[in-house]
C-alpha cells in the first residue's frame, strides 16, 4: 500500500499541486511541531523550516519531536530530523536562524506558495507579515495561549493584515521601580531573577536587556547607585563556597541596601518605608525548618522558611558554579548560571529572594507555585490547542492552494462553557484596514545597483521624473529620515553610506496638500546593471493610489444644539458606564515576550494584572 494512498483519496486533484509545492514554516515550537507533522503526512513535496531557537527542558511536555537527548539543541535541525522520518518522500530543508537575517529576503519568500507562521513574538510576527505582503505571498497566521487559540489567513489587498488591529505595547518599568520602590510581586520576582541571581552567579546587569536603563533625571542616581551595589556584590562573589557566603550576600541586599533606602526620607513620606532584615534572628527562627520546605510548592512560606530556603538554595548554587570552574578547561569563558524555571536550585533561589523582599517592602508574599508562573512568564501551554491549531492552519493552507481565499475562515478556539457551546468559531477574514500603516500601501521591489546609485538618482530621476512625485515628500529607512525638501545632505551618497542595502524597505510619504498619493513602500533588490544603464530599475508597472478624502467629523453639541468647544461632556448612563468599568477590569491582559534572539530595548516585559500572571504564545 502506498504512502499517498489515503492522502491522495482525501485530497483529490489538489493532493498533486500539494505534492509539487514549496511551503515555508516559520516556528518550530509547539505549535511548529504539531504542524510540521501535519504538512509530512499530507505530503507537501517541500517545506522549509526557520527558527532560531534551542530545545530546552520545558519543551518536552508537549512538543513531541523533541527528546531529553536533544536539549541546547537547534529546534529547527532536530525537528527536520524527526519528522523526515514520517515521510521520506518530503523534502525538508531546515535552517537555524533567524527569520529577519538578510538571506531571507523577499524573492526568498516569493519562491513559496504559503507560508506558515508559528511564531511566540509580536516583532518577528511583524516581520513575517512585512514580508509576505511584499512578496505578495499568502500567510497563515496561527497562535495559542491556553485553551485559546487563532488561525487567519493573510493576503495582499484581499484581507486584513497582521498589523491592520492594533497590538498592545509590553509594559515596561524603569530600574528605579524594581531596584527601590517596587509596590507588586511581580517587582520583586524580576528583581531576584533578573538582578540579584545574575550578579552573583551570572554576568553583571549593567547592561541587562531586561531593564530599562534609560537615563532620565528619575532613573540616573538610582542607575550609578546600581553599579555601586554591583561592584559591591562582585567584591561577595569572592567568598563564594565559604560557611559565611550566605550571610554575607543577605546582609548585603537585605539589610545594607535597605538601610540605604530607608534613609532616604523624602522617598517614603506618600509610601510605607521599608524593614531591614537581621540574619542571626532569622537563623534563629529557622531552626526548626529543614530543606523540604522548598518541595511545598502549592503553599505560602513563613519569614523564616523563605530564610532557610534562601540559605540552602544559595549553597546549591554556589557548589554547582565552584564544579563548572573546576571542570572548566583552561581558556575558555568562565561558567555561569542562569535562571530556568525547570530548574530547582535557581527557582528556589528566585522564589525566597523575591518573597524576602516583598515581605521588606509589605508586598504579599507568593508560593513557589505562583512564582514559578511569573517568572517563567507562562501560562501553561495546552498541546491539544497547538494540535487543533495546527490542524486549523493546513485546513487553511488548503484553500489558498485550491485558489479559493474566498472560502478561507478565520477560525477562534476557546475552552467553551458547555456541551452547547462550539469550541471553533469561524468567521470570514475582515477586509484590509484602510488606515493600516502596513498593507494599506502600495508596494514593490526596485532594483538598485547599490554600487553606482546614489539617493539624488532615487529622488530626481526614479521619484520625480518617472513616478511623478511633487516636492513635498520625504524618503524614510529603518535608520530614519533619509530626505525633504528641507534635508538634502543625502543626495550625493550612495546607499550603503546610508544603510541601505539589498532586502532593506524605504518608505515614501507624500506629503502634497492636494490629494496625496498613498505611502510607497520600495523592497530594495541589490543587483548589478549594466553600465550604460541606470542604476534604478523598476522591474514591473506601479500604480499608486491616493489617498482617501477624509471627511471631517460632526461638531460636537452640548444636547440643546449649541456646538461645544469638545471641553463639555455628558454624563455616562448606565451601560456606558458598566462598559466602562469592564474595559478598566480587563485592561493589562496579555503581553509577548520576546524570542532569545530578538531585540526589545532595554525593558523588563511585565504585566499589570491583578494575578501577576504574564501570557506569551507557546514557544
Amino acid at each position: 500500500m502506498g504512502r499517498d494512498r489515503y492522502p491522495k483519496q482525501s485530497l483529490g486533484s489538489l493532493y498533486s499541486r500539494i505534492k509539487d509545492s514549496r511551503v515555508l514554516m516559520v516556528g518550530a515550537g509547539g505549535i511548529g511541531c504539531e504542524l510540521l507533522k501535519n504538512l509530512v503526512l499530507t505530503g507537501f513535496g517541500e517545506i522549509h523550516i526557520v527558527d532560531l531557537d534551542t530545545i530546552d527542558l520545558s519543551n518536552l511536555n508537549r512538543q513531541f519531536l523533541f527528546r531529553h537527548e536533544h536539549i541546547k539543541k537547534s529546534k529547527a535541525l532536530v525537528a527536520k530530523e524527526s519528522a523526515g522520518r514520517f515521510n521520506p518522500n518530503v523534502k525538508i530543508e531546515a535552517h537555524h536562524a533567524n527569520i529577519k537575517d538578510p538571506q531571507f529576503n523577499v524573492d526568498y519568500f516569493k519562491s513559496f506558495a504559503v507560508v506558515f507562521n508559528a511564531l511566540d513574538n509580536l516583532e518577528a510576527r511583524r516581520h513575517v507579515n512585512k514580508m509576505c505582503l511584499a512578496a505578495d505571498v499568502a500567510l497563515v497566521e496561527s497562535g495559542t495561549t491556553g485553551f485559546n487559540g487563532q488561525v487567519s489567513v493573510i493576503k495582499k489587498g484581499k484581507t486584513e493584515c497582521y498589523d491592520c488591529t492594533h497590538k498592545a505595547t509590553p509594559k515596561s518599568f524603569p530600574v528605579c521601580t524594581i531596584r527601590s520602590t517596587p509596590s507588586q510581586p511581580i517587582h520583586c520576582i524580576v528583581w531576584g531573577k533578573s538582578y540579584l541571581l545574575t550578579e552573583i552567579f551570572g554576568t553583571s546587569e549593567d547592561d541587562s536587556p531586561e531593564l530599562d536603563h534609560s537615563e532620565d533625571s528619575e532613573n540616573r542616581k538610582e542607575l550609578e547607585k546600581l553599579r555601586q551595589e554591583s561592584q559591591a556584590l562582585k567584591t561577595i562573589r569572592q567568598s563564594m563556597g565559604s560557611e559565611d557566603f550566605p550571610r554575607l550576600v543577605f546582609n548585603k541586599v537585605f539589610k545594607e541596601d535597605i538601610e540605604r533606602l530607608r534613609s532616604m526620607e523624602e522617598m517614603w513620606k506618600t509610601r510605607k518605608a521599608p524593614h531591614a532584615l537581621d540574619y542571626d534572628g532569622l537563623s534563629q527562627e529557622a531552626l526548626g525548618s529543614g530543606s523540604a520546605i522548598a518541595q511545598q510548592d502549592q503553599v505560602t512560606w513563613t519569614l523564616a522558611e523563605n530564610f532557610s530556603v534562601f540559605v540552602d538554595s544559595i549553597r546549591r548554587l554556589s557548589n554547582r558554579l565552584e564544579d563548572l570552574r573546576a571542570s572548566t578547561e583552561a581558556g575558555n569563558a568562565p561558567p555561569i548560571l542562569s535562571f530556568d524555571k525547570d530548574d530547582v536550585d535557581t527557582l528556589d533561589f528566585v522564589a525566597a529572594t523575591a518573597n524576602l523582599r516583598s515581605y521588606i517592602f509589605g508586598i504579599e508574599m507568593k508560593s513557589k507555585f505562583d512564582i514559578k508562573q511569573m517568572a517563567g512568564n507562562i501560562i501553561p501551554a495546552i498541546a491539544t490547542t497547538n494540535a487543533m491549531t495546527a490542524g486549523l492552519a493546513v485546513l487553511q493552507g488548503f484553500k489558498i492552494m485550491r485558489d479559493e481565499l474566498d472560502k478561507a475562515k478565520t477560525v477562534f478556539l476557546n475552552p467553551g462553557k458547555g456541551l452547547t457551546e462550539r469550541a471553533t468559531l469561524p468567521e470570514p477574514p475582515r477586509a484590509p484596514n484602510p488606515d493600516c500603516p502596513v498593507c494599506s500601501v502600495a508596494q514593490t521591489r526596485l532594483i538598485v545597483d547599490t554600487s553606482r546609485a546614489t539617493l539624488n538618482d532615487l529622488v530626481e530621476d526614479f521619484l520625480k521624473l518617472q513616478m511623478g512625485y511633487g516636492e513635498e515628500f520625504s524618503v524614510n529607512s529603518d535608520a530614519g529620515t533619509l530626505y525633504d525638501p528641507e534635508l538634502d545632505d543625502n543626495l550625493s551618497k550612495k546607499f550603503p553610506e546610508l544603510g541601505v542595502n539589498g532586502d532593506s524597505f524605504i518608505t515614501i510619504i507624500d506629503e502634497e496638500d492636494e490629494n496625496p498619493r498613498v505611502n510607497l513602500v520600495l523592497a530594495i533588490s541589490d543587483q548589478s546593471l549594466p553600465e550604460d544603464s541606470k542604476p534604478i530599475h523598476l522591474p514591473e508597472k506601479l500604480s499608486i493610489a491616493r489617498k482617501p478624502k477624509q471627511t471631517p467629523a460632526p461638531p460636537e453639541t452640548n444636547g440643546n444644539g449649541a456646538v461645544t468647544n469638545g471641553a463639555a461632556k455628558r454624563k455616562r448612563d448606565v451601560n456606558e458606564a458598566e462598559l466602562e468599568d469592564e474595559l478598566i477590569r480587563k485592561r493589562g491582559k496579555v503581553v509577548e515576550e520576546p524570542s532569545k534572539g530578538l531585540q526589545n530595548g532595554d525593558s523588563i516585559i511585565l504585566d499589570d494584572s491583578a494575578d501577576g500572571a504574564i501570557v506569551i504564545d507557546d514557544d
